[in-house]
C-alpha cells in the first residue's frame, strides 16, 4: 500500500522552490509581498538571508 503519512501530506502540500532558480543562477533575487520589496541572499556559505 502507498498510502502517505500525515507528514508526508502535509510536505506535499507546501510548494517548493528552487532557490537558484528564484535568483536565475546568482545571488540574489526580489521578492514582492503585499507590496512590500524583500531582498533574498544567497551567502558564500551557502545559506539564505531574507531582509526588507
Amino acid at each position: 500500500m502507498n498510502a502517505l503519512t500525515p507528514a508526508a501530506q502535509l510536505t506535499e502540500a507546501i510548494p517548493l522552490h528552487d532557490a537558484t532558480a528564484l535568483t536565475e543562477g546568482g545571488r540574489e533575487a526580489r521578492i514582492l509581498l503585499n507590496g512590500m520589496v524583500y531582498s533574498l541572499r544567497i551567502t558564500r556559505q551557502g545559506k539564505l538571508i531574507l531582509t526588507k
